[in-house]
């Protein structure tokens, strides 16, 4: 099965910004919706934000006005930008799309490693 791959996280200081970005580590027919999810420790995981193919939008109350989910559907790739990043927003945040590796095969959903994200304050 071909997997999710997220790169962009790391260490930064509250206000600071970073860009998540995902895609498919194979060549893959379709992806339909994606979206970014945050675990932090102690917490459960939680949608951040998800959009469709169309570009259709999606955000948790905690993020809106501060991260933009955008995707670029020929590259398959789906970005979070954050920015005035909080401590709060310390998590592993996880990619999440459903995939197609042909025309004639489902759709499936898949998940990626996860990426760390750590605000300082």
């Amino acid at each position: 099965q071909v997997q999710l791959v997220e790169s962009g996280g790391g260490l930064v200081q509250a206000g600071d910004s970073l860009r998540l970005s995902c895609a498919p580590s194979g060549s893959i027919f379709s992806i339909n919706d994606m979206g970014w999810y945050r675990q932090a420790p102690g917490k459960q995981r939680e949608l951040v934000a998800s959009i469709t193919w169309g570009g259709s939008t999606n955000y948790a109350d905690s993020v809106k006005g501060r991260f933009t989910i955008s995707r670029d559907n020929a590259k398959n790739t789906v970005y979070l930008q954050m920015n005035s990043l909080k401590p709060e927003d310390t998590a592993v945040y996880y990619c999440n799309a459903d995939l197609k590796l042909s025309s004639l095969r489902p759709f499936y959903n898949s998940w990626g490693q996860g990426t760390q994200v750590t605000v300082s304050s």
